[in-house]
């Protein structure tokens, strides 16, 4: 979590990157030529989400951004060092909070909650990180697919291309017979022709 904030702000897009790149094995698409990040918005949106549904509205940006958001809106669920969050800070408005961490005093303004809610490219919805995280466990081929690549990136020195699919796959279909393991995973990695003769 701390990775994919600033230390002082967190970004949905950013984390959904991360999620979809070192969880799932997507690569969204980069943004197209002479598209800048999100801005401060002058049309009315207060919060972060409405800014990136706004962003949305554009033709070359809603493509990638359905897929991107939804994985980072429900990391909001972790403010920028980790920690979990039910609502975001205010620098305005809200209840102020008072606390001594490690006898420092910390101040603070309670601003919205969190909108932690979203919905997947294949049509399920969550209602927050706990959901989102069951959807993804539910998914173990996926899982164990991108770990192999990730792995076998790490152990060949080199990114799996389109010709090493099928062997990743067979790594897959093999490693579901045995539950998934990460130790038969790794077994399964060093006994293949990707590994032996990198």
């Amino acid at each position: 979590m701390k990775v994919t904030a600033n230390g002082s702000n967190t970004s949905p897009v950013v984390r959904g990157v991360w999620v979809l790149e070192r969880i799932l094995g997507i690569h969204p698409q980069p943004p197209p030529p002479g598209i800048s990040g999100i801005e401060p918005d002058v049309r009315g949106a207060s919060t972060l989400r409405e800014l990136l549904d706004k962003h949305r509205d554009s033709a070359s940006c809603s493509a990638c951004h359905q897929i991107i958001d939804p994985p980072g809106f429900a990391l909001e669920s972790f403010n920028p060092i980790g920690g979990w969050r039910d609502r975001f800070r205010s620098l305005g408005e809200g209840e102020k909070v008072n606390l001594q961490i490690n006898n420092r005093r910390v101040q603070y303004k309670t601003g919205r909650e969190v909108d932690a809610a979203g919905q997947l490219p294949d049509g399920r919805e969550f209602n927050g990180y706990l959901e989102f995280r069951d959807h993804l466990a539910s998914d173990a081929d996926t899982l164990a697919r991108t770990l192999a690549t990730k792995l076998l990136t790490f152990a060949t020195g080199r990114e799996m291309g389109f010709s090493d699919r099928s062997e990743i796959e067979h790594i897959v279909k093999e490693s579901a017979k045995q539950g998934h393991g990460v130790s038969d995973l790794i077994h399964l990695l060093v006994t293949t022709r990707l590994f032996r003769t990198k």
